[in-house]
């Protein structure tokens, strides 16, 4: 994008920064969404003169520290010079604990455990990093129209899949063809509610143009979601079948329950410290340990793995004090969501969800699941760690309101009900077991259908009560979209409980396209509210999430989504 020409947003947002309106991380966060530079954006954000009369408002993020600057094709990221001492080792094996999920088309993807593996062969056409900061990848930079209902989408040349095929806008029309195209089942039908196929434009070989229905400013952001890998426009829609992308490594070995091998790939696109393209691993080994909780962190102990991918709160339980393993906690907006069914008895009366979320002590709940490592949540899919989140406050624990309620609706003697989790995800368990003990007293008899995650996955959307596994996402309004609106009449692939408001989606609408960040919030404190009060969901706290791996490996990046992403990574010898 020519930066010649501010988008008059960006003006907006750096006469909001100078008053003290919002913070440097939320600049740079506005301005690399409409197509500048992190760097730009960053040398633009310290020319910002401050009136320091006006002092910033207590809701503001805190300020940023350096922003990276996105891969080149051709060189490494400018960086402070590495001494010889910490120069990355080239070759090696990394090993890591994760599911190896059977898995077909990336657009189906439902999990982000099932992305980790082919994240190494396929990539996407943006990268957000840690602080939410938006960034070109297979796209060398993107424009956004002042209204924001056109982005014009420019791809970095010469890049090539792993048979030889160079990246055209060809293919990269036929990925938003599939992701659009409501016969694939694709999430991003929901994040992309902004968009139809027939607004997407191929220019010429490098440029692609979409014409929204509707203005948005995720656009940048939901490029990076976990399902929307790049395949070639010769895809027939199974990745095992055709591990045909544009990344670092090839897929040797994939057998689904068990493991993979994924070797590096000669000729890839972007460069390393040293100046030879990228990775410094000669491979990576994944392997699932089975369902119990415990293996990944018996194996971390041992050597048997070098990290655990998404470790839960026994991992970090178990070696936090460890001096061998490195940890980084991030809080996020992941959680686990309780959602009910609203078009199956008995959650059609919103008495009765509102006598559920009564029955909720979340203090508890928190430090029983999370061992208090994460944020309270107040019933809504929008988290602290979102910046446009407004603080409304939760229910309280009342197991006598929750009891008038139910028989209000009907139920005097209170009623049986069925909760649907997975055994071997430790924080959903002592979730699900205190709310037992808890909604008793109300009236909720509580029957815990346990299974692994493999079974419950099959059928999560069917459950008429379960807990399911949310991960992160930078911004509420990516999160919503998701699970909470409808589309041509009937809700999104994965609005779970098939709750449908037509003020909530309105409102939602009118947040995706408002980037002033106060104005947002605003927007915001009406969305909680409403799904606090009539919405489908119990949501007690939102989770830090953690980076685990030896000190024998360097270089692996902390991610919020818990994205795994090792083409940086090496292993001392």
């Amino acid at each position: 994008m020519s930066e010649k020409k501010l988008h008059p947003i960006i003006q907006e947002a750096q006469e909001q920064l100078r008053k003290g309106r919002i913070s440097r991380r939320e600049f740079i966060r506005i301005s690399t969404l409409l197509g500048m530079s992190a760097m730009s954006a960053a040398a633009l954000a310290s020319c910002a003169p401050k009136e320091t009369a006006t002092p910033a408002p207590a809701t503001s993020a805190p300020a940023a520290t350096a922003t990276p600057v996105p891969p080149t094709a051709t060189s490494a990221p400018a960086a402070t010079p590495t001494p010889a001492a910490e120069m990355p080792v080239r070759g090696g094996t990394l090993k890591a604990s994760t599911r190896v999920e059977r898995v077909d088309h990336p657009a189906r993807f439902s999990l982000v455990s099932q992305s980790h593996p082919w994240r190494h062969v396929f990539e996407y056409l943006t990268y957000i990093d840690a602080k939410g900061i938006a960034h070109p990848y297979l796209l060398e930079s993107w424009e956004a129209s002042d209204d924001l209902m056109t982005w014009k989408l420019n791809l970095r040349k010469g890049i090539k899949f792993n048979n030889g095929k160079e990246l055209t806008a060809d293919d990269v029309v036929f990925n938003f063809n599939q992701w659009l195209d409501v016969n694939v089942g694709s999430s991003l039908l929901g994040q992309m509610s902004y968009l139809d196929a027939s607004g997407v434009e191929k220019v010429d070989d490098y440029t692609v143009v979409l014409h929204l229905k509707n203005p948005s400013i995720t656009v940048p952001y939901d490029l990076y979601h976990y399902g929307a890998m790049i395949v070639p426009k010769e895809f027939e829609g199974d990745i095992t079948r055709q591990p045909i992308g544009t990344g670092a490594f090839t897929m040797a070995e994939y057998v689904p329950g068990e493991r993979c091998r994924l070797v590096r790939r000669e000729g890839y696109w972007r460069n390393g410290k040293d100046g030879k393209p990228l990775p410094y691993l000669d491979e990576i080994i994944m392997v699932q340990l089975g369902e119990d909780p415990t293996a990944g962190l018996s194996a971390l102990k041992t050597g048997e793995v070098d990290t655990v991918i998404e470790p839960p709160v026994t991992v970090w339980q178990g070696v936090r004090d460890d001096p061998n393993f490195v940890i980084i906690s991030t809080p996020t907006s992941a959680t686990r969501v309780l959602r009910v069914r609203v078009d199956q008895e008995p959650w059609t009366d919103n008495r009765v969800r509102l006598a559920l979320k009564y029955c909720h002590n979340r203090e508890k709940i928190l430090a029983l699941a999370l061992m208090g490592e994460g944020t309270i949540g107040n019933d809504s899919h929008v988290a602290p760690a979102h910046p446009e989140y407004c603080p409304v406050d939760p229910f309280p624990y009342d197991p006598e309101k929750a009891k008038a309620l139910l028989a209000e609706a009907g139920y005097p003697n209170g009623l049986d009900v069925t909760l649907t989790v997975v055994s071997d995800w430790p924080e959903t368990m002592a979730y699900a077991q205190a709310l037992k003990e808890d909604a008793a007293p109300a009236g909720f008899r509580i029957t815990l259908n346990t299974m692994p995650a493999s079974q419950f996955w099959d059928g999560w959307t069917e459950w008429n009560m379960s807990v399911t596994w949310w991960a992160h996402r930078p911004l509420a309004i990516m999160t919503l979209p998701l699970a909470y609106i409808s589309r041509d009449g009937k809700p999104v692939p994965w609005n779970e409980s098939r709750w449908v408001d037509a003020e909530f989606e309105q409102l939602l609408q009118e947040a995706m396209r408002t980037l002033d960040l106060e104005k947002r919030r605003e927007i915001m404190c009406k969305l909680e509210t409403i799904q606090k009060e009539r919405g489908s969901i119990c949501t007690p706290f939102f989770m830090n999430v953690w980076t685990i791996h030896s000190k024998k490996v360097h270089d692996v990046p902390p991610s919020p989504e818990e994205f795994a992403v090792y083409y940086e990574t090496w292993k001392e010898a």
